[in-house]
């Protein structure tokens, strides 16, 4: 078997750059690396603590023993939960070495393995004796969603240079479903897409078109009314319509990701230039209609799905962590086939605002949804106890449906191999972290050193610590930073090259970070009248801890058009005066205008950093007062 090198989830055969692994970029401190460390020693063993006690592990310890109908945990789909934390293990182990992880793998791998059948069959909720038979829910059962992350789990072991047990047992989980579900097998989908990205990894990385061509296959097939219609309508699972023939992300938002990132891998694979433009414009339009200003995506609670376009009310946005991520692997595919680094834009705006957002400081609690306005104080989760996702106001330890906290793992984990990019001609930063990176160019080795505090500090050092020759060096300036210079020099946003850089040069990026003010669009019919706070990549909010005494989160509104004032290094403060609104008892008027009454300075925070401080309220859109 060909192993594909690149420590990377991502690492296309075509398209106009390429990926650094985790092997050659290194995060060494700052933001990034304080989280990275966070989740190596909080995150992933709390996730293997939890999963242990909720029985989600013991699930495959049940399944091979045969009693597994009297002792299954969790939802239909839990295995997918093991198989992600696996897979963060992995990338974990491929970064530090951590030989207690490596053997923690190879434990899971043989509970894992002693359960899978024969025919490379794999699932502890449907085809064990006492239960459902295999393959009888293709809408809810998740047994192909269940395979592609474990699939990934694989990739991310071979890419690290490991073989190992659950390789082998994801390349028979593989197998099997080519043989089940090929173009002779059954003519089914699985209702969550994901194993259409993972087909399409494991292709790269085993050299195998195989596994590419059913990727494929799973594509085609689907839009075509093979799912049942349900409440939420056929769009929810994205079988209302074929992937070719849509304009914009629909339904489910973590479904209409995963399988938009499917999309652009087989199509980069395949060098199918229009299956390309048509992911690309589905997500464009996407971000231009129906993404929060966090980056997060979807605005529909009970089916957690996208809304209309414009359909983006902060109060009832759900912005499934998930989802961001999501966004994050379609957003990194294109800018790979595309050469563009703006969608590093929605990258960075969508690692700071949502992945960042849902791990509390300790690493032991996560937001499943991420809302942009908590109108009354949330309540503060029982630390003890899983939670359902859509009940818990604060972080919480777990969840029934945990897909968050190990999706935020793996995501941590391998983080570094999204700071840059190389070509035959150069090397591309696309986000700015103290880091080391070696890229190779078609003459040879670049090793680049970056110094910087970044998000606290504008300020970022380059220096070439090795180069064949001259080389190009790229610097992604994100759409905000109107103002940046480099070496004392003000540039344009958008991509800044430096031609002819040489072994000993050093590169002074300064990025502004001044507090501004950020306008919605005004078909945006929720914010309209209301403006947010951006420091940077950061969205800012105002917590009602911090409000003077007697202030609630709805009574004041801001001066219009007063720039914010920073406060710290990351945060500001906004000129208001407090309001008193009418409870007379109907909300209906001649005017609603509320009495204004005293001034008030209103502190903002970072967003990402929001609940942490016991039961609060929040918001980012700010009500804006008119002369």
């Amino acid at each position: 078997m060909h192993i594909q090198a690149g420590f990377s989830p991502v690492v296309p055969g075509a398209g106009a750059l390429r990926p650094l692994g985790i092997d050659h970029a290194r995060i060494t401190g700052g933001f990034w690396g304080r989280r990275q460390w966070l989740n190596r020693e909080a995150i992933i063993p709390h996730a293997l603590k939890w999963e242990t006690r909720v029985g989600w592990i013991d699930n495959f310890v049940h399944t091979a023993a045969g009693d597994i109908a009297d002792h299954r945990h969790g939802r239909e789909f839990s295995d997918s939960d093991v198989y992600k934390l696996v897979e963060a293990m992995a990338w974990e182990v491929g970064r530090t070495g951590d030989l207690e992880l490596d053997a923690e793998i190879e434990r899971l791998g043989s509970l894992i393995e002693a359960c899978q059948h024969d025919d490379g069959y794999l699932n502890t909720r449907f085809g064990n004796p006492g239960q459902q038979a295999r393959y009888s829910d293709f809408a809810w059962g998740h047994e192909l969603y269940c395979y592609g992350h474990l699939i990934q789990a694989a990739v991310a072991r071979l890419r690290t240079g490991h073989e190992g047990t659950i390789v082998r047992v994801a390349l028979k989980a593989a197998d099997h479903v080519l043989s089940a579900f090929g173009e002779n097998g059954r003519h089914n989908v699985c209702g969550h897409p994901e194993i259409e990205v993972a087909l399409a990894e494991l292709s790269r990385v085993t050299g195998e078109p195989r596994y590419l061509e059913q990727a494929q296959i799973f594509l085609d097939r689907r839009g075509h009314g093979i799912l049942p219609d349900i409440e939420f309508g056929r769009s929810y699972y994205q079988d209302d319509e074929p992937f070719r023939e849509s304009r914009v992300l629909r339904g489910h938002s973590v479904r209409a990701l995963y399988l938009c990132a499917a999309a652009v891998d087989i199509a980069v694979e395949s060098g199918d230039a229009e299956l390309l433009a048509i992911a690309r414009k589905q997500y464009d339009a996407t971000l231009a209609r129906r993404t929060y200003l966090t980056g997060g995506m979807g605005s529909h609670h009970q089916d957690e799905a996208f809304g209309d376009d414009f359909e983006l009310p902060p109060d009832r946005s759900y912005c499934e962590t998930c989802a961001g991520i999501g966004s994050i692997m379609v957003a990194w595919r294109l800018l790979l086939a595309t050469g563009e680094l703006g969608y590093g834009d929605i990258i960075e705006r969508t690692l700071f605002n949502i992945v960042a957002t849902s791990p509390s400081a300790a690493g032991d609690a996560f937001f499943y949804a991420n809302t942009l306005h908590r109108r009354t104080p949330a309540a503060q989760s029982n630390l003890d106890e899983p939670l359902p996702r859509a009940s818990s106001s604060l972080r919480a330890p777990w969840f029934d449906v945990s897909c968050c906290p190990t999706n935020v793992a793996r995501t941590l984990t391998s983080l570094a191999g999204l700071l840059a990019t190389s070509s035959d001609d150069g090397v591309q930063i696309v986000h700015y972290a103290d880091a080391e990176l070696t890229a190779t160019i078609a003459a040879g080795a670049v090793r680049l050193r970056v110094e910087t505090d970044y998000p606290d500090d504008g300020e970022v050092v380059i220096t070439v610590a090795e180069a064949p020759g001259p080389f190009s060096l790229d610097l992604r300036i994100p759409g905000w930073a109107s103002g940046a210079t480099v070496d004392g020099e003000a540039v344009s946003v958008g991509t800044h090259r430096i031609a002819d850089v040489v072994a000993g040069r050093t590169i002074r990026l300064c990025l502004p970070l001044e507090p501004r003010l950020t306008y919605p669009d005004d078909r945006i019919d929720a914010v309209r009248g209301a403006v947010a706070v951006e420091r940077g990549p950061l969205v800012l909010c105002s917590e009602s801890v911090d409000l003077p005494e007697g202030v609630a989160i709805d009574g004041y509104e801001v001066e219009a058009g007063v720039l914010p004032r920073p406060a710290g290094r990351t945060g500001a403060t906004m000129p208001a005066r407090r309001v008193r609104h009418d409870d007379s008892g109907w909300p209906y008027g001649s005017t609603t205008d509320p009495e204004v009454t005293d001034a008030i300075e209103v502190p903002l925070a970072p967003y990402h950093a929001w609940g942490n401080r016991g039961p609060t309220s929040m918001r980012i859109w700010l009500p804006e007062r008119t002369p």
